[in-house]
């Protein structure tokens, strides 16, 4: 992980618009300088994280974190709009990939390598409880980040609704899920929703879903790797739109 460590090296890379994962800062530092740190990075939009000054002695390499550490992201986020731009541009129809709380860098970088290859204009994730564009989640996705906009928001299910107000259907992927991903309709603008590792896509999320879709399990194990499903959802969906 690339980190920046003390106050003047992270405001400069506040100031200068770098993009950055995570700010982790001392507990009970909020005024002087770390006070502006902490308002422009909320301004951004970026994850802040308070923990004790025993934690950011064990992460600094340095020594001289001065109770603040910065995470950088290895590419710069992009908006939501960025990627339905994208697609009203090659007037195609939207292929938009969320996920809900994927926290394993390596999955979240083969779901964005598959999403660029499958033609997706864009992956969404959670600002919070997700992993982020770390130099691990770029050597996963074998460059693909530099390719595929990736959008960081801070609530799905109202990312969801703005979605299906723009008239995207939204599927769910789910293993109690009525129907097969290869029954469904997937063609269309469209939003495929995967939940992370072990818990699936959470109540509301699920709830904001148009449908759900599941794929047939024969074996002895009950689900597939977040990873997996979302290649298999990607091109079902290229399988459909090309007919």
């Amino acid at each position: 992980m690339d980190r920046l460590e003390g106050r003047n090296p992270v405001w400069e890379a506040l100031q200068a618009g770098s993009p950055i994962n995570r700010i982790i800062v001392q507990k009970g530092t909020h005024g002087g300088p770390l006070g502006r740190i902490l308002a422009a990075a909320r301004e951004r939009g970026i994850n802040i994280q308070f923990v004790e000054r025993s934690v950011l002695d064990k992460l600094s390499e340095t020594t001289r974190h001065q109770g603040v550490i910065a995470e950088m992201a290895a590419q710069e986020y992009a908006e939501l709009d960025d990627i339905i731009g994208a697609a009203k541009a090659k007037g195609e129809d939207l292929l938009i990939v969320l996920l809900d709380g994927v926290e394993d860098p390596h999955n979240l970088g083969s779901i964005i390598r598959t999403a660029e290859a499958a033609g997706a204009h864009g992956v969404v994730i959670p600002r919070h409880r997700a992993a982020g564009l770390t130099p691990v989640v770029a050597r996963a996705s074998a460059g693909a980040i530099a390719h595929l906009p990736v959008a960081r928001v801070a609530n799905l299910v109202q990312t969801c609704k703005q979605l299906k107000d723009l008239g995207v259907w939204v599927a769910g992927a789910d293993a109690e899920a009525s129907q097969t991903a290869y029954e469904a309709n997937l063609k269309g603008p469209l939003a495929l929703v995967l939940g992370g590792e072990g818990k699936g896509i959470g109540r509301l999320l699920k709830e904001n879903c148009d449908f759900l879709v599941k794929f047939p399990m024969y074996g002895k194990v009950e689900s597939l790797n977040v990873s997996v499903s979302a290649a298999l959802m990607l091109y079902e969906v290229v399988r459909q739109r090309s007919k």
